[in-house]
């Protein structure tokens, strides 16, 4: 039967979520994940693993293969792109690409990213993939590739298809955690406020329509979306204290601006857009805080150790260990060593052979893998006979 070791220090962990706390949070964007950037953890959820249309968030996904190839070297940021008729042609937002242009990458990046030019999606999209449609199963194969399970390409835009372009909530959080981890010398063209291209001679200034930049400290991106289908979404990250939340909202809804006619009514959408991923990071920063459990490579415990040359076998996570969790929660959280056992020997450092998981009210329950730190050979073949037979004969000397 598996044996329960509880560790005598009361003390926060975390790794691995299934499933978010219940919390304070509240918002009315139909789908939203508040997730910790360290660990990956959801901290709070609303309809956030359904299916949904992400409009100009789905540019992540363009932007990540692009950043990809930035940082093998197979593209640089002084390339250049031709603009095909086809690019030209697309509707929706503008990034005012003409045929036969030659824009360099840096160029296109702020065209997607700032301006959130469909144009400029297709440029990219036909020079990284040959045609649209090669770039297409190029987004598809990679949002697997990183685990993006929830999501589904038709364009390298976010432009409204009878196909469907889908993603999650979760998988928009996911794709940006991946964007500010893997790709730190490029993320900071997320926060760039405005951008300044030409239309037949006209220069053509336009703001980053992701207005959580301003409006709450410390927020450095990411995207926003919107078309009918989708309602206003965002997906945005800031750091207080350095601690990073990562925010995703979609299918913010506002009938009432209806009479100030589209323009207006696009305009005071942002800013309600804004001051809602605002208002919602406040909350989160409030309500949750990080605790840390375990260094890298720190002692978590011990394991015992049936037949080996050392009763015990000391055991650690591989990486730094810490927990998200409601301030509320933190006072009556508990953490366990769980294993099976005693573990057979041999054990060979590396070995996983258990693992820790904590509990607490209002608390999902996380689990992280330990591992054994060093070998322990097994007992000789005397001491291996006597405890063979002690143990058949119940302990009895």
């Amino acid at each position: 039967m598996p044996r329960l070791r509880v560790l005598s220090a009361v003390l926060p962990l975390a790794l691995l979520a299934a499933v978010p706390a219940k919390a304070a949070m509240n918002t009315t964007a139909e789908h939203a994940v508040l997730m910790d950037a360290e660990t990956g953890q959801v901290l709070w959820a609303k309809d956030g693993y359904a299916q949904m249309a992400p409009a100009s968030m789905s540019k992540l996904m363009t932007i990540e293969l692009l950043f990809q190839r930035l940082k093998d070297g197979r593209v640089k940021l002084t390339d250049t792109f031709a603009v095909s008729e086809r690019a030209w042609r697309t509707g929706g937002s503008k990034g005012f690409v003409r045929v036969g242009d030659r824009l360099t990458v840096e160029d296109l990046i702020n065209r997607i990213i700032v301006v959130s030019g469909n144009d400029a999606c297709v440029v990219v999209a036909e020079a990284l993939g040959g045609s649209q449609e090669g770039f297409v199963d190029m987004m598809n194969k990679r949002a697997k590739e990183i685990g993006l399970t929830g999501s589904h390409f038709v364009n390298p835009d976010g432009l409204p298809e009878p196909a469907g372009q889908l993603m999650t909530a979760y998988d928009l959080a996911k794709l940006a955690r991946h964007l500010i981890k893997d790709y730190p010398a490029y993320y900071h063209f997320f926060s760039v406020r405005s951008y300044t291209t030409s239309d037949q001679g006209k220069s053509i200034t336009q703001p980053n329509r992701n207005m959580v930049l301003d409006k709450f400290p410390g927020a450095d991106g990411l995207k926003t979306g919107h078309t009918d289908l989708a309602g206003y979404g965002v997906t945005a990250s800031a750091v207080k204290d350095g601690h990073r939340l990562i925010l995703v909202l979609n299918g913010l809804r506002y009938p009432d601006l209806d009479k100030a006619g589209p323009a207006k009514a696009d305009w005071f959408a942002e800013i309600r857009r804004g001051e809602e991923a605002a208002r919602v990071l406040d909350m989160g920063f409030r309500e949750f805080r990080s605790y840390p459990l375990f260094k890298a490579g720190e002692v978590a415990g011990t394991v015992p150790v049936f037949g080996g040359a050392a009763q015990t076998v000391p055991v650690t996570a591989k990486v730094p260990v810490n927990v998200t969790m409601q301030v509320d929660s933190r006072q009556a959280m508990k953490v366990a060593l769980k294993y099976k056992g005693p573990v057979a020997a041999p054990v060979k450092a590396g070995d996983q052979v258990g693992t820790l998981t904590v509990t607490a009210p209002d608390f999902p329950g996380l689990t992280v893998p330990v591992y054994a730190t060093q070998d322990v050979g097994r007992q000789n073949i005397f001491i291996r006979m006597f405890t063979g037979i002690k143990a058949l004969l119940g302990g009895k000397k």
